[in-house]
């Protein structure tokens, strides 16, 4: 199969999602020299980084160059935090810059660097050791500033998105000295708790020295010792902290997090609704389905039923003598009809029918019948049968020729 070719667009795009989806790219901290710069009429700051093998386009926009406590200009060193991406219509990538500090902010970058090592090779950064975060939390504890938005935005995506969630807030510091600590302590506390199923702890964005306190190596000792799931939400969405590494799950916001911890009440209330039609559908068609088989079964049952086949075979009896009947009478009648013919001829054949219409019968004294002159002579005794009685004669004389010849006559 042809694969269809790529437009020069549209592999830019894919570079710069890959490359934003670098966790690295994503928060990354440079030292080197500025070189180039120029602060264009719009605002924004462009300029190369370089040191002595290589450089990198980057860019300030003027929102975030606007509280720039200095002013860039070439040769000066400095560390500049934020990430890379792809200018998708040059197809060049360049450093998107968010904070910019001169070099003596370097220690701060080295310091996590360092700290991220560390615990990368102790194995606190490990997916297998991260914990799942609960579906449907009944109770989220929460340690970050009371005063701050975070704690806002939070309180307003769990009300909003799930609002038999209830929250627990532990107020603590999240920059400064004594940041760190109280973070720790109010995450201690809420883990100590049978009630707590999730934990959220963050703050809004900032520098990278006020996001610093997430930075802690106890912090992150006491975070990944957590038994309760935990979320952190610190800065904005390319700030990356220590914290954010050991977490169980890491979002780019405080509200991100908020979103990230509980369900959507709507979208469940949609989707047990979608559940109980597709259970209403399901039931239907399984009674529909067993009342058709009890409906075959009762239909066996009847067809097959005993009582039913007996009562067919009476019926195909009662058919067979019907049958039957309709035979005999049916022999019968031919048998009568017959019986009516032969007696018709017995009666046409009987000698008492001859002799009661005035014929009669001759008998010799031997009781045979004279059927021709030739069977007596003169002088015989004979006797006349007719049909009321008997004449006794003798012979007194014979003539020759038949009855039918005096009939012709």
């Amino acid at each position: 199969m042809e694969v269809r070719p790529l437009k020069v667009s549209e592999v830019n795009g894919y570079i710069k999602r890959l490359v934003l989806s670098d966790m690295i790219l994503s928060n990354l901290s440079l030292e080197g020299e500025i070189s180039n710069f120029k602060h264009h009429y719009s605002g924004h700051m462009y300029f190369n980084l370089k040191d002595e093998k290589a450089k990198i386009k980057a860019v300030m926009f003027k929102g975030d160059n606007e509280s720039l406590s200095f002013i860039p200009e070439d040769g000066l060193m400095v560390v500049a935090s934020g990430y890379v991406s792809v200018y998708e219509r040059d197809g060049e990538y360049q450093l998107y810059v968010r904070h910019l500090k001169e070099k003596g902010l370097g220690d701060l970058y080295k310091a996590f660097e360092e700290l991220k090592v560390k615990l990368e090779k102790e194995g606190l950064f490990l997916e297998s050791s991260k914990k799942a975060i609960p579906t449907m939390p009944k109770k989220i504890g929460v340690v970050t500033s009371s005063t701050g938005a975070a704690i806002r935005d939070i309180i307003t995506v769990l009300r909003r998105r799930f609002p038999p969630c209830q929250i627990l807030i532990y107020p603590a510091l999240v920059q400064g000295n004594r940041a760190a600590e109280e973070i720790s302590k109010g995450l201690a506390y809420l883990d100590s708790r049978d009630d707590i199923d999730l934990i959220i702890t963050g703050r809004g964005g900032g520098s990278i020295e006020e996001l610093f306190a997430f930075n802690d190596e106890n912090l992150a000792r006491t975070i990944y010792s957590l038994k309760t799931p935990i979320i952190t939400a610190i800065g904005h969405e390319t700030d990356f902290t220590i914290a954010d590494f050991v977490s169980d799950l890491r979002a780019p916001t405080p509200s991100a997090a908020a979103e990230l911890s509980v369900p959507d009440i709507l979208e469940l209330e949609a989707g047990l609704k979608k559940r109980l039609k597709d259970f209403e559908r399901i039931v239907t068609e399984t009674i529909r389905k067993k009342r058709a088989e009890i409906d075959l079964i009762n239909a066996n049952l009847k067809y097959y039923n005993p009582i039913n086949r007996l009562r067919d075979k009476r019926q195909e009896l009662d058919g067979i003598f019907k049958d039957m009947n309709y035979g005999i009478e049916r022999i019968i009648a031919t048998r009568s009809r017959e019986i009516l013919d032969l007696k018709s001829r017995l009666d046409i054949l009987n000698p008492a029918l001859v002799i009661s219409s005035g014929y009669g019968i001759i008998e010799d004294q031997a009781g045979n019948i004279i059927r021709s002159i030739g069977l007596v002579e003169q002088g015989d005794e004979i006797s006349i049968i007719l049909k009321d009685g008997k004449i006794l004669a003798s012979v007194k004389d014979i003539e020759e020729g038949g009855w039918q010849d005096e009939i012709n006559l």
